[in-house]
């Protein structure tokens, strides 16, 4: 009962520290981090729109993003309904990630879940606290018969609870470094001289770059501590431990962390801005040489066509003193739920099982007009996600991007995750305004320690 009390103040709390966030991958981003692309909060009915497939035996769906997840919906629906049940149409309500979030909670704090679609979206690192604070709203898959196996399990991760699977993945937020090669030429330097590096040796080149030039390798949202976190996940480690309790102070990883992106700024190797339109901007109007961010970042790239041939992507930079240091991470993306409410579970399951889990051609379908890159690894095998990208330098870089999901290490999340995202972030900013590291730690492990007792964690 405590939990639910305390539910709607938490949810808002979390709301506000993602800012606008609503869809995965789209390049209509305008103030958000975490692999979302900014949009309105609004709730009015005049605000949404309704599309649909149709059939006689339909299911409803919330989504976000008429650009991405919305197209993408729709042509798994057209596949399902043309190769398997002609039958078969789904109603599409466009619904903002926030949006579906206070939906879900009113409808959990009145314990009436009648008002849910059959299937919804949830962003990744949204799902574990609705899961924790409503797990009555959501259908159990693990014994569906979907095919799990076929994505990352740093991706099925995000979707698992208590060893049960919930969660259909979709997009992925797998971390690139894109970088100008443009740029990195004119200072002595290749793609491959930022492929499988460390910090340490990313900091020298970006100081090589910056004495040349006066531009900073990458920028950051200053408020956002994702890059933080794309660090900590690349060596499996987290802000968390395993029981979902916050884990900031003692943490080396995190320490490490810190003490990089410190020097990164000191160095002007890392530029701080003050919010995503300035983040997307610095890249767009060529004040840094690249970004370190999830996949979706590069549909945001690709906006500017009077850069086509001069960007490449390889993996981000590998931690120095971390135990299991790699050089992926992920930063993003969102998964399909069944909901308690749904009119037909068996319909939903076997609609999502032969589409997002099961078919290389919706994948294909979607890539081109959408960028929406698969975490279904049989997909990286196709020849849609082979060929190569003349904005890309001819790259075939969503081959690659596949390469790199199936290599992310999977770390703690919690029902906490954007509550200790914030607190995080309020204690980077404090840290590079030089306050001490182990105080403000302790300070935003106390926050993490209050908010995990109303949610009964600790």
């Amino acid at each position: 009962m405590k939990k639910k009390i305390i539910s709607i103040m938490l949810v808002g709390a979390m709301v506000a520290s993602m800012g606008a966030m609503a869809g995965c991958g789209s390049s209509d981003s305008s103030s958000s981090t975490d692999g979302s692309a900014a949009a309105e909060t609004s709730t009015d009915s005049e605000d949404t729109s309704t599309t649909t497939v149709e059939g006689t035996e339909t299911l409803t769906v919330w989504c976000w993003d008429a650009s991405f997840n919305i197209p993408a919906i729709e042509e798994a629906a057209n596949i399902y309904k043309e190769e398997v049940n002609e039958n078969f149409g789904i109603t599409i309500v466009e619904t903002l990630s926030d949006d579906c979030e206070t939906l879900l909670t009113t409808a959990g704090e009145a314990g009436d879940f009648s008002t849910l679609p059959d299937i919804c979206l949830m962003q990744d690192n949204s799902y574990q606290k609705f899961v924790y604070l409503y797990p009555e709203a959501f259908t159990d898959l693990t014994d569906s018969g979907i095919d799990f196996a076929s994505f990352p399990d740093a991706k099925v991760a995000y979707s698992t609870v208590d060893g049960a699977n919930y969660g259909v993945p979709f997009d992925s937020g797998t971390v690139v470094g894109a970088y100008r090669i443009d740029i990195l030429e004119e200072c002595g330097y290749t793609i491959e001289d930022l492929e499988d590096i460390d910090w340490d040796r990313f900091i020298e080149i970006g100081e090589d770059v910056y004495a040349q030039t006066g531009m900073a390798m990458i920028s950051v949202q200053s408020d956002s501590p994702d890059l933080i976190l794309e660090m900590l996940q690349s060596a499996g480690a987290s802000m968390f431990n395993e029981d979902g309790t916050a884990n900031l102070t003692d943490n080396s990883a995190l320490e490490e962390c810190i003490n990089i992106y410190v020097e990164m700024v000191e160095k002007g190797v890392l530029l701080e801005v003050n919010s995503w339109d300035e983040y997307v901007a610095s890249i767009t109007n060529s004040q840094v040489v690249g970004t370190i961010n999830g996949c979706w970042i590069c549909a945001t790239i690709m906006s500017v066509e009077d850069f086509s041939g001069l960007w490449d992507l390889t993996n981000m930079p590998a931690l120095v003193e971390t135990e299991g240091a790699t050089n992926y991470s992920n930063n993003g993306g969102s998964s399909w739920y069944i909901t308690a409410n749904c009119s037909d579970v068996d319909l939903a399951i076997d609609f999502l099982s032969y589409t997002f889990a099961g078919s290389v051609e919706l994948y294909e379908t979607i890539l081109p007009s959408t960028a929406a890159i698969a975490t279904y690894i049989p997909a990286g095998d196709s020849d849609v996600y082979s060929e190569p990208q003349e904005f890309w330098n001819d790259e075939a870089i969503y081959a690659t991007i596949m390469e790199y999901t199936d290599l992310v290490p999977s770390n703690n999340t919690s029902a906490m995750y954007y509550d200790v995202r914030g607190y995080v972030g309020t204690a980077m900013q404090n840290i590079i305004q030089g306050s001490d590291m182990a105080t403000e730690l302790e300070d935003a492990q106390s926050q993490s320690d209050f908010a995990g007792e109303n949610l009964g964690l600790q």
